[in-house]
């Protein structure tokens, strides 16, 4: 089940992320729905440098040939890790599309990354849509109570999955239940 509430990373944990002294303390329903497990945070990567999709070309095994992070991004990326790190919350498995913009996330964020194929991005017809939702979905139906697992992707892909459009470096719980 798709959790429509959208928890908004950026948005919401931005004030936690700058190091505000009452939020630390304060009991926080994002940090605590995604403790007590049963879920997937399903990431858009961390904001860019401008633009929509990749240069004409582009190659997945060269970095330099798509559209990367942004000095802003990687900060962005750092910080939800500090965030997570924060609130004693690691998870199970980070999980990334094999673009450079969401391992380069995850790897900032967490420190690793695990390439999973259902998260490469569908935009402009590449890769299988709906065989890609079912093995998301399939997957978030495993992950048990007390545990949560992080997946790095794109926009198209969390629209395709959940009909949501997050920003940059916004994301959506994937509710096993």
């Amino acid at each position: 089940m798709i959790d429509r509430r959208h928890l908004a990373l950026a948005a919401l944990a931005l004030p936690l992320w700058s190091g505000a002294a009452r939020a630390q303390s304060a009991a926080n329903p994002l940090a605590d729905r995604i403790r007590a497990g049963g879920c997937a945070v399903l990431w858009r990567h961390a904001q860019t440098e401008p633009g929509t999709g990749d240069p004409p070309g582009f190659k997945l095994d060269n970095c330099s040939t798509q559209r990367n992070l942004s000095a802003a991004g990687r900060k962005q990326a750092s910080a939800a890790g500090e965030w997570f790190r924060k609130h004693a919350l690691k998870p199970r498995a980070v999980r990334s599309s094999p673009w450079c913009r969401c391992t380069e996330t995850a790897d900032l964020a967490f420190g690793r990354h695990e390439v999973w194929m259902p998260l490469a991005s569908i935009f402009d017809g590449q890769g299988d849509e709906d065989m890609a939702r079912r093995q998301m979905l399939s997957r978030a139906s495993r992950i048990p109570a007390g545990g949560f697992e992080v997946w790095v992707t794109h926009q198209v892909n969390i629209t395709a999955l959940t009909r949501e459009v997050p920003s940059m470096g916004e994301a959506l719980l994937v509710d096993s239940g």
